[in-house]
């Protein structure tokens, strides 16, 4: 699963990565947690914006807003067929930019936390799906999920889930209104990223809880 992720890239790196006019009003965060509010791309080509939208998704079909259907991940190996998530993974498709994520490894004193990112450092984009609820009342939320698939070489040591990571040459693919019913282009998609793009190493438990979101979750256990 996907339980914590950091997004600390400034706005004009994320813009320019994602190929949007502009992204404002961003601030460095890195220890975002469900429930939390998230920054989502959605959209084709011809106009992408970036949105905030609650991490962890209300189906539609949900009578309160406060259910056993507030999902913050969706296994890929269903997400097409699966009634909370179907329907968005025809019509509603996202990406969540991310440039790191947090991953536990059970150990014999407790579980120790890991930091999971790129090679290189750079944002990327987790696959997504987003969904509109709207209440009896008139009110209405829209949230969001994040697709995870079986660990890779590199991440199996600590967990046996990950979140998928699309490449960017993929991401018009997932975007794309047009490809609603090409649910086997889609589920291609929905693989283990390469571990050798991928660098991962222990940090402080500081990052179990939510309230500390500062760089110090990041760095490097001695």
């Amino acid at each position: 699963m996907c339980g914590r992720y950091t997004l600390y890239t400034s706005p004009a790196k994320i813009a320019a990565h994602f190929h949007l006019h502009q992204v404002q009003g961003l601030i460095p965060r890195f220890n975002i947690a469900p429930s939390q509010t998230v920054p989502v791309v959605r959209g084709e080509s011809s106009y992408r914006e970036l949105t905030l939208l609650r991490w962890g998704l209300i189906p539609h079909w949900s009578k309160e807003e406060k259910s056993p259907y507030n999902l913050i991940n969706a296994r890929a190996e269903t997400v097409a067929t699966k009634p909370a998530f179907r329907g968005a993974f025809r019509q509603r498709r996202c990406l969540i930019p991310a440039d790191g994520f947090y991953e536990w490894k059970a150990e014999a004193d407790g579980k120790q936390p890991y930091y999971i990112r790129h090679h290189d450092g750079e944002v990327f984009a987790f696959a997504g799906l987003w969904e509109h609820w709207e209440g009896e009342t008139g009110q209405y939320i829209d949230s969001c999920t994040i697709i995870v698939t079986a660990a890779n070489k590199l991440i199996q040591p600590i967990h046996d889930r990950m979140p998928v990571i699309l490449e960017p040459v993929d991401y018009e693919t997932w975007l794309n209104p047009n490809n609603n019913q090409a649910t086997s282009v889609l589920t291609a998609l929905l693989k283990s990223y390469p571990p050798e793009k991928m660098k991962a190493y222990p940090v402080s438990k500081k990052v179990n809880r939510p309230t500390n979101d500062d760089s110090a979750c990041i760095t490097p256990l001695p």
